[in-house]
């Protein structure tokens, strides 16, 4: 897949950072042969995060962003170093720049830590050897700077690099390919569990939240997996399902459906036909299922006045009957017979103090990379608060979650569990 193909939640984030004045920003634009990033001698130069998806050999599709200064001062500066820190929870590999002339300073041992702290692989760079005699050379990818307190403990590859001059840019390119998951390490949708010449059936309704003129992105994403799994796939709406299924010479391997209309699609498909949703397919992608499961069981733990926070990670034009405004909080009310308090989060809102509440429901995450969605998953957990998403809570609550699941019976058993 391509740059204009590749959603940028599928990209690979490298997020840049460093202190004022280290050369940061020359060296994203040495990075990635762009003026990317406005460079100029005042320090704070840059304010706000610079985001900038791009194909980056030999990555391929990545979406760069550039930083302020975490040693920025003030009021403002403050709101800029949170800015930064928030960049942490979406970054998939952090390059931290420094400069060449001078030991690592506190902000950079504490930069380090919260790298090691989030899990995120990361390289030291040492900028403007230009100034220092031997200039540019690059470190082994895993070898740590002897010199520096800091790394001793860990493997961080350390490059010395030049972006005045380019010295040591190409090597340091190399180095952050090195530290990103490959395709072949991240899950699929739903490939992995289909056979060459398996027949799937897709369940997309149309109706007046659905984007003129394309397929949600999950729906196109889902697409794409099958037929890279060398399957067939077949596309239907709700109410023609039923008749779809019946004019078909080959039962299918599975039915995939919008949440939305899980229970119209239940009880069209036959119950030999393994059944489940989009949105827990995305959990599965994302890496959340197994945690999505075990919440949803905390639906039936609710309680009168209990908070309950419904997030979502865009931010998009709500109709009369949003799905996380309006059908999902009406279907909550109406399973459990007693008002709760609901609040709605979207878009990169998402509060980091989740201790409020007795369950957080989160959509299918489509447009946020993995990390960011376990990040919010691992700050409900840390705080003991059950996490699920949209397709597994109307699932639940419309009684056929455990259905849902065939195709990954482990997670029936965990169903029973919870």
């Amino acid at each position: 897949m391509g740059m204009n193909e590749t959603p940028a939640a599928d990209r690979v984030h490298i997020g840049f950072f460093g202190c004022r004045n280290v050369g940061k920003s020359s060296v994203v634009n040495a990075v990635t042969g762009q003026e990317l990033a406005v460079v100029s001698d005042v320090k704070g130069t840059t304010t706000d995060p610079v985001m900038k998806s791009m194909e980056l050999l030999p990555m391929g599709p990545v979406v760069i962003i550039d930083t302020p200064g975490i040693d920025d001062e003030g009021e403002l500066g403050a709101m800029r170093v949170r800015r930064t820190r928030q960049v942490l929870n979406r970054a998939d590999a952090a390059v931290l720049v420094t400069d060449v002339t001078r030991p690592l300073n506190p902000v950079e041992h504490e930069l380090i830590g919260l790298f090691r702290k989030k899990d995120i692989p990361f390289v030291l760079v040492r900028n403007k050897a230009d100034l220092v005699e031997g200039g540019a050379s690059a470190r082994p990818a895993a070898e740590p700077a002897p010199a520096d307190p800091a790394l001793a403990a860990g493997s961080a590859p350390v490059c010395t690099v030049s972006a005045l001059t380019g010295a040591g840019i190409q090597e340091l390119k190399e180095t952050i390919a090195r530290l990103v998951k490959t395709d072949e390490d991240k899950l699929r949708i739903v490939g992995d569990l289909l056979h060459p010449e398996d027949l799937v059936v897709l369940v997309v309704p149309i109706d007046k939240a659905a984007p003129k003129g394309r397929l949600i992105l999950p729906q196109q994403q889902t697409i794409r997996d099958v037929l890279e799994a060398d399957a067939t796939c077949v596309v239907t709406k709700e109410y023609e399902l039923r008749a779809t299924l019946e004019q078909l010479r080959k039962k299918p391997a599975m039915v995939i459906t919008d949440s939305q209309v899980f229970s119209k699609a239940a009880a069209d498909t036959p119950p030999d036909v393994p059944l489940t949703s989009f949105s827990i397919l995305m959990a599965r992608h994302k890496g959340f299922l197994e945690t999505a499961v075990r919440g949803a069981a905390a639906i039936d733990r609710l309680q009168p006045g209990d908070r309950v926070l419904i997030a979502e990670g865009c931010t998009h034009h709500r109709q009369c009957d949003d799905i996380g405004t309006v059908k999902i909080p009406r279907w909550l009310r109406n399973y459990l017979g007693f008002p709760i308090q609901i609040d709605t989060a979207s878009g990169r809102d998402f509060p980091d103090d989740l201790s409020a509440y007795s369950l957080v429901i989160h959509c299918g995450g489509c447009m946020l990379t993995e990390r960011e969605v376990r990040y919010r998953m691992k700050c409900a957990q840390d705080q003991q608060v059950p996490f699920t998403n949209y397709g597994i809570t109307i699932a639940f609550i419309q009684g056929i979650l455990r259905r849902s699941l065939g195709p990954f019976p482990y997670l029936q058993a965990e169903l029973e569990n919870a």
